[in-house]
């Protein structure tokens, strides 16, 4: 492709609106690109803020990394250093020196940089992003059509390094004794060597599609020097990590999930950056893109005041959804952002605004900013927020007071649950209100349910091995887990290694062990229950239609503690497919069980945990359920069922079924041997449990909740095929 011309040097236009941090595609000029002068000289054009200093020098295997060679010129105002150096071919490692007004040497990596040498090396490549040929064009366009909150949304979470690997033979030197470091040393040892994005768009691809996942969430993409930070310590968040290919590659990695219908959600880190010196930390010898160090973390934390910072922020989350079709962004670490104070114990070292309070004001209009800009430009790509505190009006425009998510990752959910499933079976009636308290706020905001890589590392084990019992309820429990996070309302996130139940930590130095589901029937009936589980929602858009209304849940009990049960209807637009949804989270099966349901008629049972191609017991419901004319939860008429142990079934009214006579109002009531459940007044209950602000909010439908997505009405629903039969 012809390179760019000089044209690229900066404007007036660009400097004013980079320092007012509303140059939105700043990537275009800043940074290196192909270009050519007047003389007709092919080269690259670098650019690069660095104000404040003596000189800006581009240095590289170009130039033999000749201090004096190639000096940029500064501009005359915005402290930005640009200029053409002819010769230059893609894939040159280049590096600036900044000479400081301290006379200090600094070699920094380009924080434009499309592209890095492969670690440890801290240089950057040029690299010419244009030229790829995207397939993607359809998948786009119905994208654009589709309602977001009315599609199915079940995320299956990867980081790229570890989901599978080329063998597992340790890499690197071994110590003096001839062992490698393991999972007890500070650093242990890779295992076998990475999948290319080449290798990931042909088998993880394959296998998310297979499984019945609707999106893959990547952890962290961007360029970072040290595996273990699994890429929330970036130094390059303009460079698809070199470790698994260049950026070309990376888009065909993108590309092939769209040809398969999965979206991707890519992991950005806008709260804090590495302090390795080749990065951004005191760019230019001061601190310049940050104003303060995490005392937790040690990394570098944005200065969301200043107009360029936000300007390279915004523009690098732009930068994804235009340049590499992104479908959603999850925004890590949103609490570590809004509060002046996140991770400060010490009243003394305690911060406030000019209002007294602890948000930083900087930072919450940044993130406003960032999604009704994403809004303006890609309305149809998701913002997902990390935010762990009961933040008021997350997933609610910046018009209403809101900070414009789409959705928000219920970490009350996931703490709550977790903690319920790992308490031990006698003792969980006294733990019940921990199942039901989300359905007190579960539709304050769009809620994603997140099993993520944070609860299976870091001592905090694996899943299945915080569940209770022997290895047959073990397995049962992860079941169940599943289960009541897929009937759930909301959006489902679920790490890798989950849906085999991996029994040890996630280990970011090796792969999935996925051998399990191929050497042992709990793991491979374990993978198989996850796989028809995901089919199934994918099949009855009762559990995605409405999974952000209130309208779209229903309980039937909340209140049998004693027996550890739970029982609830999901509604679509259909009311013909409304589903009857119960969990049994106690060992015990029950046999002639009553439940009641919202209407007359057969039901037949569609799903059951406790199928024995799970892994089950085989207690199942098989044949029709008809109707009893006895009330029962607060229904007029209910159904005797098989309850499995440590499972769920899902029932449907299938048939019409002649209802008898009405018994007289007196033997009627007699009939209601058990009182209607306290959970019926729940509705009205979340009202008054919904934040004071949210009254002056807009009732939340489905196109309740974003910056400038259309409203509903104007979303033309794409018909969604069925998954094939195992």
């Amino acid at each position: 492709m012809e390179p760019r011309d000089s044209t690229l040097y900066l404007s007036n236009d660009d400097l004013f609106l980079f320092a007012r941090g509303e140059w939105y595609k700043s990537y275009e000029k800043m940074g290196a690109h192909p270009a050519v002068n007047e003389a007709g000289e092919h080269g690259y054009h670098f650019a690069v803020w660095a104000p404040d200093v003596r000189s800006v020098h581009v240095i590289g295997d170009f130039n033999g990394w000749d201090e004096a060679a190639t000096p940029l010129i500064e501009t005359e105002t915005g402290g930005i250093w640009e200029g053409f150096v002819a010769g230059i071919e893609g894939g040159c490692l280049y590096k600036y020196l900044i000479f400081t007004n301290d006379g200090d040497k600094l070699y920094k990596a380009d924080p434009y940089g499309f592209y890095a040498e492969e670690v440890p090396g801290t240089a950057s490549r040029t690299f010419d992003l244009e030229g790829y040929e995207w397939g993607d064009a359809d998948y786009l366009k119905s994208r654009s059509e589709r309602n977001m909150f009315k599609e199915p949304l079940n995320i299956f979470e990867v980081h790229l390094g570890s989901w599978r690997r080329h063998g597992d033979e340790p890499q690197g030197e071994p110590r003096e004794d001839g062992t490698y470091p393991g999972p007890g040393d500070p650093f242990p040892a890779q295992r076998g060597t990475f999948y290319s994005y080449d290798d990931l768009a042909d088998e993880l691809v394959a296998y998310a599609k297979d499984m019945g996942y609707s999106h893959v969430e990547i952890m962290p993409v961007n360029e970072h020097p040290f595996d273990g930070s699994w890429g929330y310590q970036p130094t390059g968040y303009y460079a698809a990590t070199s470790r698994y290919g260049n950026p070309k590659q990376f888009m065909h990695f993108i590309d092939a999930c769209h040809a398969a219908g999965l979206g991707v959600i890519l992991d950005w880190v806008p709260g804090g950056f590495c302090a390795n010196s080749e990065g951004l930390a005191t760019f230019n010898g001061e601190m310049l893109y940050e104003h303060k160090i995490h005392p937790n973390w040690n990394t570098h934390q944005f200065d969301y005041s200043r107009g360029e910072v936000r300007s390279f922020l915004v523009s690098n989350a732009l930068f994804w959804a235009e340049r590499f079709h992104a479908d959603g962004i999850r925004m890590d670490g949103v609490s570590s952002m809004l509060y002046m104070n996140f991770g400060i114990d010490d009243p003394g070292q305690k911060r406030f605004n000019e209002k007294g309070t602890e948000e930083d004001l900087d930072a919450s209009a940044f993130i406003r900013q960032t999604n009704a800009a994403m809004g303006k430009f890609h309305p149809d790509v998701m913002m997902i927020a990390e935010e762990s505190t009961a933040w008021p009006l997350v997933t609610y425009p910046p018009e209403n007071g809101g900070l414009g998510f789409h959705f928000k990752w219920d970490m009350g959910w996931m703490n709550d649950t977790l903690h319920y499933m790992q308490t031990d079976f006698p003792w969980r009636p006294g733990n019940y209100r921990m199942l039901t308290f989300s359905s007190m706020y579960q539709f304050n905001e769009n809620f994603i349910l997140p099993l993520s890589h944070d609860e299976v590392v870091n001592g905090k084990c694996s899943l299945i091995t915080r569940m209770p019992g022997d290895y047959w309820r073990q397995f049962a429990g992860m079941r169940a887990l599943a289960f009541y996070q897929m009937t759930h309302p909301g959006g489902k996130l679920n790490f890798m290694g989950n849906e085999i139940a991996q029994f040890i930590e996630w280990r970011y130095y090796e792969g999935i062990q996925y051998f399990l589901s191929e050497q042992y029937d709990t793991h491979r009936h374990q993978q198989r229950f996850v796989r028809h589980l995901n089919r199934f929602y994918n099949e009855h858009p009762t559990l995605w239609q409405r999974a952000f209304e209130s309208d779209g849940f229903e309980w039937i009990d909340a209140d049998n503690a004693d027996q550890s049960i739970i029982s609830f209807i999901r509604r679509g637009d259909d009311p013909k497919e409304d589903l009857v949804v119960l969990i049994n989270f106690d060992v015990n099966a029950r046999e002639d069980f009553r439940m009641g349901v919202p209407e007359w008629g057969v039901y037949e049972e569609l799903f059951n945990t406790d199928n024995e191609r799970f892994g089950g017991s085989g207690v199942l419901n098989t044949g029709k359920i008809k109707c009893q004319d006895e009330p029962w939860n607060g229904r007029e008429q209910s159904i005797v069922v098989r309850v499995p142990p440590l499972g769920g079934m899902i029932l449907k009214k299938t048939g019409a079924q002649r209802r008898p006579a009405k018994k007289t109002a007196s033997s009627g009531a007699a009939k209601a041997k058990k009182p209607a459940s306290k959970a019926q007044g729940k509705k009205a209950a979340e009202k008054d449990a919904k934040p004071a602000a949210k009254k002056a909010v807009t009732k939340k439908p489905a196109a309740k909740k974003a910056p400038a997505v259309r409203d509903a009405s104007e979303k033309k629903p794409v018909a969604k095929k069925k998954a094939s039969a195992e």
